[in-house]
């Protein structure tokens, strides 16, 4: 990806944090014909006791996309966060072109399948957990034993190891500090709930460094 130094973001724990909170990934891989293939699915970011981390999730069976997994084939999972048109008329500064200001986490790494029904049932439980946390009554994977059977038989569970891992928060650090206020109002304004995230996180970054280029 390319990542211009004003939008890199190298902390990794802001970055799985990204990963939690915008857990609805896309995983690219490269499809047995040579061509892209790409699935969206959600992951739930794993850490060991070593602080390695993985991403681990689960596709349907008939998803040709797991049969393509192999040792030494890495593949592309990308997040994507808050983005949004970004008007010139909004700065202050002239002149301005329009821009789109955006936020994105790309992580590679080498994915391994968990096919046993144990460890896929282990996987579902994880996922299922985490996104029921914050209700008031959890939702458990308490099912009959042959539906559940069937259920985890039609699924393939997997994980990707991380190996490297991209951060790039695109939030108008290359615009003067009154032309982010000023986009960042206009986001508010607009009544989208992703435009006020957006703006929330361009006052955050702020702007200064009118080296950067566009995208």
């Amino acid at each position: 990806m390319y990542t211009p130094a004003s939008f890199r973001v190298e902390d990794r724990e802001r970055l799985f944090a990204f990963m939690r909170e915008h857990s609805f990934a896309t995983v690219v891989s490269q499809g047995e014909d040579g061509a892209p293939f790409a699935s969206h699915l959600p992951l739930t970011v794993r850490m060991d006791e070593k602080g390695k981390a993985a991403l681990v999730g689960h596709m349907a069976r008939a998803n040709p996309q797991w049969r393509a997994f192999a040792p030494g084939r890495a593949v592309l999972v990308i997040f994507q966060g808050p983005h949004g048109y970004i008007s010139p008329s909004w700065y202050v500064n002239e002149p301005s072109v329009p821009t789109w200001n955006y936020t994105a986490v790309h992580v590679y790494g080498v994915p391994v399948v968990q096919d046993s029904e144990e460890k896929v049932a282990e996987i579902v439980e994880d996922a299922v957990a985490e996104y029921e946390a914050g209700f008031e009554n959890p939702w458990k994977l308490d099912l009959p034993v042959e539906f559940r059977r069937k259920l985890l038989a039609a699924i393939v569970g997997f994980e990707i190891p991380v190996t490297r891992i991209e951060g790039k928060f695109k939030l108008g650090q290359n615009r003067p500090p009154e032309d982010v206020t000023g986009a960042s109002e206009r986001l508010e304004a607009s009544g989208s709930e992703a435009g006020r995230e957006l703006a929330r996180l361009m006052r955050e970054a702020g702007g200064s460094d009118r080296s950067t280029s566009n995208q």
